[in-house]
């Protein structure tokens, strides 16, 4: 859950390639399916979502998200809608969840700083990446009250025509001041020619991995 909602954050804060669009671009009317594997390689479970379009209402952009879960035996166990309200001025995002089992909704506001993060994908010049995330509410109890998050060791290759960034990343999320959680991953993304996410691999210092593939 942590990573998952840490790449959607990425993408409705950052600027691609010095456009004015928001990279929550990237996941508008796609379909992202994310496989979780253990160290080994065994297949976990998996993830998919389906995007709708960007709409921009009341000075925000808004994108509702279809999410399926699927166990080991690739069979769904839960469906909910998700739609993700971003308003650039603020640096924050609104997240409401509709479980389709359960219809009350779930919201919580996340408020960000950053450094550099408008530059994510300037292939250009890419800085390390800082971002602090604050919580309101209860819907990412996992999280913590806050969570700081590194992207670092970037580099860029390319390859039959895809575009390939290679990272590192370190999540520290924090409750009432004290840390609880920290992640590290080694990440390797591929980008088309036209500069939008097809594949993502996060991997974790034990070795389980996930990966999110883009159509």
């Amino acid at each position: 859950m942590i990573s998952y909602i840490s790449i959607l954050l990425l993408l409705c804060f950052s600027d691609m390639n010095g456009q004015k669009e928001m990279l929550i671009g990237q996941i508008s009317g796609r379909s992202v399916v994310r496989e979780n594997f253990y160290e080994e390689g065994a297949f976990l479970n998996k993830q998919t979502f389906e995007a709708e379009n960007v709409i921009e209402k009341n000075g925000y952009y808004e994108i509702e998200v279809i999410t399926e879960l699927f166990d080991k035996d690739k069979k769904p166990t839960d469906k909910y809608t998700t739609t993700y309200r971003c308003k650039p001025d603020e640096a924050s995002i609104m997240l409401m969840a509709f479980p389709f089992s359960n219809p009350k909704s779930k919201e919580t506001e996340i408020n960000t700083t950053s450094k550099n993060f408008k530059k994510l994908y300037d292939l250009d010049n890419l800085y390390d990446i800082e971002l602090e995330m604050s919580f309101d509410s209860g819907l990412l109890n996992f999280f913590g009250s806050k969570s700081n998050i590194k992207i670092y060791d970037r580099k860029l290759e390319v390859d039959k025509g895809f575009k390939i960034i290679r990272s590192k990343i370190n999540i520290k999320a924090y409750a009432f001041g004290i840390r609880i959680k920290q992640l590290n991953y080694t990440v390797n993304e591929k980008l088309n020619e036209k500069g939008l996410l097809t594949f993502q691999k996060f991997t974790e210092e034990d070795g389980s991995y996930f990966t999110m593939n883009y159509k």
